[in-house]
């Protein structure tokens, strides 16, 4: 069980570091090059990696362990969010300047949700421990079917989500500004209160994120059941997401065979499931060491493999 005090230096750690990035470093709406993102992105990053060393300090190395590897498979499933969110921008012609204010309130609701899918993960785990071997089998299935699933162009338009959503809000056909909502009155339209493309940009963000959550969340309850470590890395993972995207969007292309690393790494956690229940327990060292091997290999072959190639042409919003 972990003591109060340490979901407290947890909380205002990050409260403190949204609202640095939101009151101090993107207060005004603007473009965020390349350069400006790899920082913040590195600092993100070293932000999550000293959190864990925090852990370490206070539960112990396995616990420290566990949190890196969780750390690390949250931070490299973020990756396919990232290719994601570039298509919904690019389809809602949502411009680089105001890409960051959706991104900032996605994630606070990212938090929130994680927050609570993570609760009821943990209430599931401690009332039918078998959920885990659920858990296991899901992965499993999910790597297998990343491992052998051919790239296909997304058309965001074609998302089912998508086009509910388009369908049923009452919304301005172009953006104001950074706004969510405006009066109808003010725009040219009927009185009333209607969302901009911004809104349903941020909706889409939000889905994509659960949707994203249904793998990564199996995915850490398998290193461990710690509902504090689950949900920490997690968030120090999504965290850096803003900052991460600016920096990759333009060369997520750079990182194709990242994806078959990824796989692998679900079908070993997914292993390691099934080992437990025939009492062969996999250390945390392991689990973090193949982790990263596994992840480190996929990201070094991509860039050898995709070195010299154009960037792929895309519409620009």
């Amino acid at each position: 069980m972990t003591e109060l005090w340490i979901w407290g230096v947890f909380a205002v750690v990050v409260i403190a570091l949204l609202a640095f990035d939101l009151g101090v470093l993107h207060k005004d709406d603007r473009e965020i090059g390349v350069k400006e993102s790899l920082k913040l992105s590195a600092f993100y990053i070293a932000a999550g990696l000293a959190f864990g060393g925090f852990v370490w300090w206070q539960k112990g190395a396995g616990a420290g362990m566990d949190y890196y590897t969780g750390f690390l498979v949250e931070k490299s499933l973020s990756m396919d969010n990232v290719f994601v969110i570039s298509l919904i921008f690019t389809s809602l012609a949502v411009p680089r300047e105001y890409q960051h204010r959706v991104l900032f309130w996605g994630i606070l609701g990212a938090i929130i949700m994680r927050a609570i899918m993570i609760g009821l993960g943990a209430a599931l785990v401690h009332e039918f421990s078998w959920i885990l071997l659920v858990f296991g089998a899901f992965l499993l299935f999910t790597g297998v079917k990343m491992l052998f699933s051919k790239d296909e162009e997304t058309d965001i338009e074609q998302n089912r989500v998508f086009r509910y959503l388009k369908s049923h809000l009452k919304m301005t056909p172009k953006l104001h500004g950074h706004d969510f909502f405006v009066d109808g009155s003010k725009v040219g339209l009927a009185a009333g209160r209607y969302a901009t493309p911004l809104f349903l940009a941020l909706l889409m963000v939000e889905a994509a994120d659960l949707i994203f959550a249904v793998d990564s969340i199996p995915a850490i309850f398998a290193i461990t059941q710690d509902p504090f470590i689950v949900y920490t890395s997690n968030i120090f993972a999504i965290l850096g997401l803003r900052a991460l995207y600016f920096a990759l969007a333009a060369m997520v292309h750079r990182f194709h065979y990242l994806k078959y690393a990824l796989a692998i790494v679900l079908i070993f956690i997914g292993i390691k499931i099934a080992l437990v229940y025939l009492q062969i327990k996999i250390p945390s060292v392991i689990s973090l060491v193949v982790t990263f091997g596994l992840l480190a290999a996929g990201v070094l072959y991509s860039l050898y493999k995709t070195r010299g190639e154009p960037i792929p042409e895309k519409p620009q919003p």
